[in-house]
Formats: C-alpha cells, structure tokens, sequence
C-alpha cells in the first residue's frame, strides 16, 4: 500500500516539555519505532507539524534586534529540514542500510483572499499563562487565543490549494525512497500581481496538507496520527464514546472542535470523498494495527452512517 502518515505535534515534542533538540529526538525515536513497523511491503509519506518549532525560531530571532525577524514562511522552511534530517536519521537507524530516505522542502499554494488571513486560528510557539499571553500580545501585536487552560499565540492558516514538488515526491516513491514533506503542512506561498511566487506569513494546517497530499499521491490510506486511540464524541465526559467507523457525512454532522480534533476530521472527510479511500485517526501506537484495519476511527464512504467501538 502507499500509506502517508502525518504525525501530530505530539510526536515531536509534548505538551508543556521544554523545546530542546535532545526532547524532539527523544519523541521522534518513539514515533519512528511505531513507523518501521510497517514499512516492510509498503510504500511511505511522512507529514508532520511544526507549530512549536516555528513558534520557538520566532522567538529567537525577535530576540536579535540587529536584523529584522524572518517571517513565517522562512521560519516553516527551516523546520522542515530539521524535523526531516532527525526523522531520516532516527527511522533510518531502524530499516536497513539500503533503504533511501528524502526530505523535500515543499511549497504549498495559498489563495490570497483567503478569509483565514482576518481570522487567525492556528496556534504555534509555547504555552503561556494568560497575564503572560496578553503581555506579549500587547508588546508584539501578535493574536492569541485559549489553549486548554492556557494561551498561544495564533496566526492565520489558509486552505492549502496546490502543492508544487507533487512530481518529485512521485519519482522519489517510484524509487522506493521514504519521503519526508509538507511539514507543517509545507510553506505558504502565492503567486503576486506581478506574477510572482512568493511566501506569505502564515502557517497552513498540517492535517488539511496532508490529505491534499495523500489525494494528489493517489494513496491507499491516509493516516492521521494523535495522541488518543480515536476520535471521541462527549470527549472528556463520562458520556464519551470512541467512533469505530463512519461515513463522511455521519462524521461532520456531530461538530468536533476547530481547535483539536476539528481540522484531523474535516481532513478525514475531504480524503475519503475525493478518493473513495479510508482515511484513520489514531494513536502512532496503534500504527500496525490501523494498518491492519483493527484500530483508529476509520472514514470511509464504504458504510453508510457511523459504528462505535
């Protein structure tokens, strides 16, 4: 099968962890021992998010005053060859020696007149007390927003419309390479009045990208990986239940919050649809067994109507 798997912020750094390297390698080990499990028969796209990182580069160049900060897009490049080169070496570490690996720097096409640039949502960067949040804001007009019980800051993230390295991403599968792309849901760009291809500041849904990716791949399942076992309705309350299966239709009618599991099931939803497909959203420890058809909350236009675990 050709599987694309897009790992949640919680593969490479844990709520509330300390942003160091030695911590994301820690987490990236984990989720790259998950990933080799079923890489052998397979054919594999790995997506990730980069929120924290974009967020933590951010800070450190306001923290240099000389120069002007680099904006977003710059930043978003940068961690999709950091968070590649440690996944590369980590899962390759794992496979056998022959196995290729690539990391692609991917250019995602953005609309300019999309609404999300006057409606920030995305959160990137850590997790601030709210007097600390609205401090920051005030000091470097960012927008923030709740996150849990804390604060983050938020910038807007537009729909991703084209992704433009899709044909080397092609030939390199073709090769048998495992390829690492769109992180963080790739770097936002647009074409300008005169023409131009440029990049825009903004953070594109990670989730959303990937389901663009894995349609425009022609994958056989696309694999949206969390840290819970499945999506849940009534989460957190004595009433929750875990969704087994369901059709994209039963799935969109019961509202999953736009800050969490909201953007992982209206990108279920759009894969199954445009490519008749199952798409999953599970824990990375249950890989094997998503895989396998045994685990996650699985979308399909195959069943009608929606079946609880």
């Amino acid at each position: 099968m050709r599987i694309v798997v897009a790992l949640g912020g919680n593969a490479l750094l844990r709520r509330g962890e300390p942003m160091t390297a030695d911590n994301q390698r820690a987490n990236i080990r984990i989720a790259t021992e998950q990933i080799a499990k079923i890489h052998p028969g397979n054919e594999l796209v790995i997506a990730h998010g980069n929120g924290p990182q974009v967020g933590l580069l951010s800070l450190q160049a306001a923290a240099y005053t000389s120069v002007s900060p680099y904006p977003l897009d710059v930043l978003g490049a940068e961690t999709e060859g950091m968070i590649g080169y440690i996944i590369e070496q980590e899962l390759g570490n794992l496979l056998d020696f022959e196995v290729p690996f690539a990391t692609l720097l991917t250019q995602v096409e953005v609309d300019a007149k999309d609404p999300a640039f006057q409606n920030p949502t995305k959160p990137i960067g850590p997790v601030y007390a709210k007097a600390e949040a609205e401090k920051l804001a005030a000091e470097k007009g960012w927008a923030i927003a709740p996150d849990g019980d804390k604060y983050r800051r938020v910038v807007a993230s537009p729909r991703p419309k084209r992704i433009f390295e899709i044909r080397p991403i092609k030939w390199l599968l073709e090769k048998s390479a495992i390829v690492i792309c769109a992180g963080g849901g790739g770097i936002p760009t647009m074409y300008g009045e005169d023409g131009k291809l440029r990049g825009i500041e903004a953070v594109i849904d990670k989730d959303l990208c990937s389901s663009l990716l894995a349609s425009q791949l022609d994958a056989d399942l696309l694999v949206i990986a969390t840290d819970v076992n499945a999506a849940f309705i009534d989460f957190g309350k004595p009433s929750q239940k875990a969704i087994g299966q369901a059709h994209p239709d039963a799935m969109e009618k019961l509202g999953f919050a736009a800050g969490s599991m909201g953007p992982k099931v209206q990108a279920a939803c759009e894969f199954a649809r445009q490519t008749g497909k199952t798409a999953v959203i599970g824990s990375l420890s249950d890989i094997e067994a998503i895989v396998q058809g045994s685990a996650g909350t699985r979308i399909s236009t195959a069943t009608p109507g929606i079946t609880y675990q």
